[in-house]
C-alpha cells in the first residue's frame, strides 16, 4: 500500500505553487506510505546543459563529493539540498561524470538526469522529507510523486520512489508485478541497468527500452499491459508532460480531477481536497488498461 500524488500545470500562473501543492498532497498521503517519499519536479532547463541530481549517503559525504567535482569538470554547477544536489554540466560531459561518480566517489549517487527534472528522495515521514528538500518554495510545470510502505524489500533511500531510468523520465508505482525478474533480465541483455531489485525500476526501465527503440510514452505504456504482470498504478514523468496507466484489473486505487488550471492524480480523493478550485474540478476514475496522458505544448 503506496501512495502516490502528480500535478500537471495548464496555468502558468501556478508554476511558483507547484510544490507547495504537491508537498500538501504527499502529507496526507503519509498512511498510505510513511517509511520513505520521494518526488521528480519539472523546473526550468539550461540551454546547452544537462541537470545531474546527486545522492550522497550523507550531507557532509555530498559536500564531499561536490568539491571534488568542482576541480575535476569545467563550468560545474551545484545546488545543494540537504543529501541531494543538483548540478548542471555540459551536455556532453554526462557520461563522463557518470563514470567519474561510479569508480572515484562511491558514496555518491546518481539518481537521475535530464533537461528539466531534478528527483529528490529519502526515508521518513513524506512531510519530513518535503521539508528537508524545501519541496514547498520549488516551482514548475509538472511533478508526480510518491510516498511508499516497503512491503517487499527493505526501507531505504534506494527502494525510494521516483525511479529513473533514461533522461527526464521518471516512474512511480503502486503495486507489485509479479514477473519483474524475468523481464529484468531481458532488460539487461538489452543494456539496461538497475541500482536496485525494486520491481518498479523494472518497469521504469522497460518504458525506458520501448521509447529507446521508437515508441511513444503512450505506445510504451500499452505494451507494457501485455509484457508486465500484476497489478499496478503507474504514474510517469516526462520532460514535455505525465502519464497514468492502471492495470487490467485496476485493484489500486486512483482518482483524478481536472479543471481549467491543472490535472491531478492521487491514490485517494482526500489527496486532491487540497488542491485550488478543486470544488469545481471534473473527478473521475481512470478507467483499468487506459493511458492518460498530458503534454506541454
Amino acid at each position: 500500500m503506496c501512495g502516490i500524488a502528480g500535478i500537471f500545470l495548464k496555468n502558468p500562473a501556478l508554476e511558483p505553487r507547484l510544490g507547495a501543492m504537491l508537498s500538501e498532497m504527499l502529507e496526507v498521503l503519509s498512511d498510505r506510505g510513511p517509511d520513505s517519499a520521494g518526488f521528480a519536479i519539472y523546473g526550468c532547463g539550461h540551454e546547452g546543459g544537462v541537470k545531474v541530481t546527486l545522492r550522497g549517503a550523507s550531507a557532509a559525504e555530498l559536500e564531499t563529493g561536490l568539491k571534488v567535482l568542482g576541480a575535476r569538470f569545467a563550468n560545474f554547477t551545484a545546488v545543494r539540498r540537504d543529501t541531494h544536489a543538483v548540478v548542471t554540466i555540459a551536455t556532453g560531459e554526462e557520461k563522463t561524470l557518470r563514470e567519474f561518480v561510479a569508480t572515484d566517489l562511491p558514496k555518491l549517487q546518481v539518481v537521475g538526469s535530464g533537461q528539466r527534472m531534478e528527483i529528490y528522495k529519502e526515508v521518513g515521514l513524506p512531510a519530513s522529507v518535503a521539508t528537508r528538500f524545501k519541496l514547498a518554495g520549488m516551482s514548475g510545470t509538472h511533478a508526480i510523486g510518491h510516498t511508499r510502505m516497503a512491503t517487499e524489500s527493505a526501507v531505504t533511500t534506494n527502494g525510494a520512489h521516483p525511479f529513473s531510468t533514461g533522461a527526464d523520465q521518471c516512474l512511480v508505482h503502486n503495486g507489485s508485478l509479479s514477473n519483474h525478474n524475468a523481464v529484468r533480465r531481458e532488460l539487461k541483455r538489452e543494456g539496461i541497468s538497475f541500482e536496485t531489485d525494486n520491481d518498479s525500476e523494472v518497469a521504469a526501465g522497460y518504458l525506458t527500452l520501448q521509447m529507446r527503440e521508437g515508441a511513444s510514452l503512450k505506445q510504451a505504456l500499452e505494451s507494457s499491459l501485455k509484457d508486465l504482470d500484476g497489478f499496478y498504478t503507474f504514474v510517469v514523468g516526462t520532460e514535455q508532460g505525465f502519464a497514468v496507466l492502471r492495470d487490467p484489473i485496476a485493484c489500486k486505487p486512483a482518482v483524478m480531477a481536472e479543471t481549467d488550471d491543472y490535472v491531478a492524480f492521487g491514490s485517494e480523493y482526500r489527496a486532491l481536497a487540497v488542491l485550488p478550485g478543486i470544488d469545481k474540478a471534473r473527478v473521475f476514475e481512470p478507467e483499468p488498461a487506459t493511458v492518460y496522458a498530458w503534454e506541454r505544448h
